[in-house]
Parts: C-alpha cells; sequence; structure tokens
C-alpha cells in the first residue's frame, strides 16, 4: 500500500515543519552569504504523479525560459532529488551579489548556478537530515539546462515511478532580481522510511 497517499494528517503537518524548519535554514544561509533579505514563500507540499510535477514546473516558469539544476541525496533508506530552478533574468544581479566581475558567458552563469545551488542543497537537506537524526550524502550536481524551457529539461514520460511527495518553496532576494523554486522530490519508498522517523518524533 503507497505510503504516500496513507500519509496521515499528523505525518503530513510534522512533515510539513520539517521542511519549513530546514528551508528556512537554507535561506537564512543563503540571505548570510550574499549579506542581502531574502524572501521565502511558505513550503507547500503535495502528491504527485509524473504529469502532475510537469504541470507544476510549467506554472513556476514566470519566463520564457529558466535554468536548473538538480541532485540526488540518499542515506538511511531515504533517497530524493533536489531541484532548483532560475529565472533567466536573474544572472546580471546574481553576479553582482556574489561580486563576480569577469564576463557573463555560459561557462559564468554556469559557476553563478553552482555556487547557489550548493548553499541553498546543503543547507536545506542537512536540516532536513539533522531534524531526524539521518545522515545523507549527495551526488554530483547536474545542470538540467541553461536559458530553456521548462518542457526541455523535464519529461514526464521518463519517470519510473507513479507517486512522489514534492516539496516547494520559492526564494526572492529582496532589492534584486533574483527568485528562484526549490523541489524536493521524494518517491514512495523513501516516503515509508521518512513516515517511520516521523511517528518516531511524534511519539
Amino acid at each position: 500500500m503507497s505510503a504516500i497517499l496513507n500519509m496521515s494528517e499528523d505525518q503530513r503537518d510534522a512533515l510539513q515543519e520539517l521542511t519549513n524548519v530546514a528551508m528556512g535554514q537554507a535561506g537564512d544561509r543563503l540571505a548570510r552569504l550574499l549579506d542581502t533579505f531574502v524572501v521565502l514563500s511558505i513550503p507547500h507540499i503535495e502528491i504527485m504523479e509524473p504529469q502532475d510535477i510537469a504541470m507544476t514546473l510549467q506554472s513556476i516558469d514566470t519566463t520564457d525560459t529558466i535554468s536548473g539544476v538538480c541532485q540526488g541525496f540518499i542515506g538511511g533508506g531515504i533517497a530524493g532529488e533536489a531541484i532548483l530552478l532560475y529565472n533567466d533574468t536573474s544572472f546580471i544581479d546574481l553576479a553582482r551579489l556574489l561580486q563576480y566581475d569577469d564576463e557573463l558567458d555560459e561557462q559564468a552563469e554556469r559557476e553563478l548556478l553552482m555556487d547557489t545551488t550548493n548553499v541553498l542543497f546543503g543547507a536545506c537537506i542537512k536540516g532536513l537530515a539533522e531534524q531526524i537524526d539521518m545522515d545523507f550524502s549527495f551526488g554530483p550536481p547536474t545542470v538540467l539546462g541553461q536559458h530553456q524551457k521548462i518542457s526541455e529539461m523535464f519529461d514526464p514520460n521518463t519517470s519510473v515511478w507513479r507517486h512522489a511527495l514534492v516539496t516547494e518553496i520559492n526564494y526572492k532576494l529582496e532589492g534584486y532580481n533574483v527568485n528562484c523554486d526549490l523541489l524536493i522530490l521524494m518517491t514512495d519508498e523513501s516516503i515509508a522510511r521518512l513516515m517511520y522517523k516521523i511517528d518516531y518524533l511524534l511519539e
């Protein structure tokens, strides 16, 4: 029986709180790195099928093209993937914040993507791991695409799972044209283990 589809209200609330803390820690770390104020949306948690995720990604694509990075994580029977999507109008401001003075070519933008992604992914996943008393190891980050349409980066027909738990949050830098969406995906097998850890916390 699907652990995702049978999640209780208490489990869902606890997961919401865990992600609130973890994603808030990621936003705080980004704010300290860039010395600016970071505005966070409330994390949105939803159970989705592959085509639902594709539609969600389409809905957060507010520009013609975006850039994206993904990174897998695993530990203690839990595996997932983090995806960070940037709107493409932000690279000049992002370079200014990171004090990057070289020409903004494709390679430079790739470095800026990786720098901010490492901060957000590292802080968020570490924050989640600490709360459930686990250690996660990371796979290498992969650039999904630069200046592409979201449909070119994500094909629901290639997914090997039926359902996933998707957590989404938006980060905006106050006073700058920098905003990105962080999504964390976990499939059914991982959620069963995560719910076990959450039930332990609820006792």
